[in-house]
C-alpha cells in the first residue's frame, strides 16, 4: 500500500474501533496528505482505516497482512549532541529497545526526551514498522549486564586486532563522542563483552550505531 500515510496509534487496535485522534493527525491527513484513508499500527499489527466525516476519529477497518520488520536488538547508547540522527537511524533499522547509558565522557546531559520520542515515532511510521522501539530511562554504565553484549571497539582504528563476530547477539553498546574511558574499556574486557570492529577509521557515534546494528542483523546472512 505504497504512499498511503502510516500513523502510530498509542492504544490497542481492533477492527470496528472509533478512535479519537489529535488535531495534529487530523490536520496531517486532511491538509497535508489531502486524503481520509490511512494505515494505523501498534504492537506489531497494522490496520487499514479512514478518518471520520467530522475529522475527529479514525475508524479501524481491517487488519492487513503486513509483517512487522522489526528485530529483537537492544541498542545501548550514550546520549550525544546529534541524538536525533542516532535514534532515527536505529529506529529505521528495526531495533526493539533503546537504552540510554551515562558513561564517564557523556556530555549531552540535557536531552529533550519527549522530542526524541516523537522522532522515534515518526521514524517508525516512515520505515514501514508495525511497532515503535521502547525508549528506556537512562542508566549508568556500571549498571549494564555485560553478558552477551557487543560493543563498538574504536581501538581497531589504532591497530587492535579484533576477531570477527562469532555468535548471535541481540545487544550492542555504542560509546559517546569522546569514546569509552580506559576504565570502561577495562570493564568491557574483563566482564566478557564482545568487541566488534567498525573499521580503521573513527566514526561519528550515530554512524557507528547504524553499522554495529547492521553487523548484528547480518551475522547469519
Amino acid at each position: 500500500m505504497k504512499n498511503i500515510p502510516r500513523i502510530f496509534i498509542e492504544k490497542d487496535l481492533n477492527v470496528g474501533d472509533n478512535i479519537e485522534v489529535s488535531k495534529d493527525i487530523s490536520h496531517y491527513l486532511t491538509h497535508v496528505m489531502r486524503r481520509k484513508d490511512c494505515l494505523i499500527f501498534n504492537k506489531g499489527k497494522e490496520f487499514t482505516a479512514n478518518l471520520s466525516d467530522d475529522n475527529k476519529k479514525i475508524i479501524v477497518i481491517k487488519e492487513t497482512n503486513h509483517q512487522d520488520p522489526s528485530n529483537n536488538i537492544t541498542l545501548y547508547f550514550s546520549p550525544i549532541k546529534r541524538l536525533d540522527d542516532l535514534l532515527n537511524m536505529a529506529t529505521q533499522m528495526g531495533v526493539k529497545t533503546l537504552q540510554p547509558v551515562i558513561t564517564e565522557r557523556t556530555t549531552a546531559n540535557h536531552i529533550n526526551w519527549e522530542r526524541m520520542k516523537k522522532i522515534i515515532c515518526e521514524a517508525s511510521e516512515q520505515s514501514n514498522r508495525n511497532s515503535i522501539p521502547e525508549l528506556l530511562a537512562p542508566i549508568n554504565f556500571s549498571k549494564i549486564d555485560f553478558a552477551d553484549i557487543a560493543f563498538a571497539d574504536e581501538r581497531a582504528a589504532y591497530g587492535k586486532d579484533i576477531k570477527t563476530l562469532d555468535k548471535k547477539l541481540n545487544k550492542v553498546l555504542i560509546g559517546p563522542e569522546g569514546g569509552f574511558s580506559d576504565k570502561e574499556f577495562e570493564t568491557l574486557d574483563n566482564k566478557g563483552a564482545t568487541s566488534i570492529s567498525l573499521g580503521k577509521t573513527i566514526l561519528r557515534a550515530e554512524l557507528a550505531a547504524a553499522i554495529a546494528i547492521s553487523r548484528l542483523i547480518n551475522y547469519e546472512n
